[in-house]
């Protein structure tokens, strides 16, 4: 495997730095003052369930021009350390996230304990971040242990809410 060193000293497989290197020169020609967001990273995204209509929507994973710019170093970075560390079998942290929240979605539909809820998997280096509305804080706890033990999951943000009434703890999607 051909291998590049980026601009920190960090060694990345070339066809990963050659792949940000083009997903931010694509970032690179939007509008620096515009305030709309995208899901450049092509993080993952996914409706678990639907049982609680009224729960406030999460936005979809997005981020703007300026931000892709800024984070993209970050991301290379921090993707690429854990298989240089050896506890990675794909090369980078971020390619687990389109096998990893498939399964959370299916594992958490197939339970039939998370029907009367409505929640969004969304996922970033291996980490999930639970979004929406249960009916108690059990139920909450319940679904970030269910998902903890998915394989190759290494960690869970619960940002679950109990009902759908009060603030979410998330960025709600525009109306």
């Amino acid at each position: 495997m051909r291998r590049h060193v980026d601009a920190a000293g960090a060694v990345v497989p070339l066809r990963i730095g050659l792949a940000l290197l083009g997903a931010s020169l694509i970032v690179a020609h939007g509008h620096a003052d515009e305030p709309s967001r995208s899901n450049v990273f092509d993080d993952p995204f996914v409706q678990v369930s639907a049982g609680l209509p009224d729960c406030p929507v999460p936005d979809v994973p997005g981020v703007t021009a300026q931000e892709a710019r800024e984070l993209a170093h970050d991301r290379a970075q921090r993707g690429v350390s854990c298989w240089l560390a050896g506890r990675c079998r794909l090369a980078n942290a971020y390619l687990y996230d389109a096998e990893i929240i498939p399964r959370v979605q299916q594992a958490l539909r197939y339970s039939g304990r998370f029907a009367d809820t409505s929640i969004w998997a969304s996922g970033q280096r291996r980490i999930v971040w639970l979004q929406g509305c249960v009916s108690s804080a059990g139920q909450a706890a319940d679904a970030e242990q269910f998902v903890r033990r998915i394989d190759d999951v290494e960690g869970v943000v619960n940002q679950l809410m109990i009902g759908t009434g009060g603030a979410p703890a998330y960025r709600v999607a525009p109306r």
